[in-house]
């Protein structure tokens, strides 16, 4: 069995511990583990909190994008981590993932799925129930609006074609685009999705809005209807 001594932060020369050490070196030189060490400020008697840090990295194999998932209460299961410091972890995993969206508002234009997958990343990356979107694009597919339409559980979320087209139309909007995500991690578009989609695009035809694509997001791919040829 592996054993280690634990040092107390305190016991540590000035220029290790984490929050002196980002004062003198800068947050760069900071490990993951030491990051979150300062988040959680403290460990228990006989771990301090860089070793704590370094346990919980290590259930997630050192993955932040696999500690970014875990709730309150999957962090709370770790001897040291109470209510308050397992909502500053996820507070701060939550910040990071709205970086990603942050700065100056661009529109973006439409020219490929990816295009979708990209876009919707930080809204939809790490969720884990299903949330359902409407792109809404300008006759140049600039979009002009993201727009959550309904989220669920798990395993589903309910639509209402009246609502999507209601937006839609109230803005303005030349075209649409359907998206919404699978926690599972499945690509593959269930019937009830397949279903959805031809209802939202004979609406579409019939209102001249056109649907330009349906895309299941996960975290690791996504699928587009359009570039299967089913839409």
């Amino acid at each position: 069995m592996n054993t280690f001594t634990s040092i107390k932060i305190s016991e540590l020369a000035e220029a290790d511990r984490p929050r002196e050490k980002l004062l003198l070196k800068g947050k760069s030189v900071l490990s993951d583990a030491e990051l979150i060490a300062i988040l959680i400020g403290s460990g228990t008697p006989s771990m301090s909190a860089i070793d704590l840090s370094r346990h919980i990295l290590s259930s997630v194999n050192h993955d932040l994008a696999n500690l970014a998932r875990l709730s309150i209460q999957d962090l709370k299961k770790f001897k040291g981590i109470g209510e308050a410091k397992a909502i500053s972890i996820v507070a701060a995993m939550e910040l990071g993932r709205r970086r990603k969206d942050s700065g100056p508002q661009v529109k973006t234009k439409i020219t490929c799925s990816r295009d979708i997958y990209e876009l919707m990343k930080p809204e939809l990356f790490d969720e884990q129930v299903e949330h359902f979107y409407l792109l809404l694009l300008s006759r140049s597919n600039q979009v002009l609006k993201k727009h959550l339409v309904s989220q669920g559980g798990t395993a589903g979320t309910v639509v209402d074609t009246k609502v999507v087209f209601k937006v839609a139309l109230e803005h303005l909007a030349q075209s649409i685009i359907l998206v919404h995500n699978h926690p599972s991690g499945n690509l593959k578009p269930s019937e009830q999705d397949k279903r959805l989609t031809e209802r939202m695009v004979k609406i579409g035809r019939e209102l001249d809005l056109p649907v330009l694509d349906h895309v299941i997001f996960t975290d690791h791919g996504y699928f587009s209807f359009a570039d299967d040829g089913i839409l």
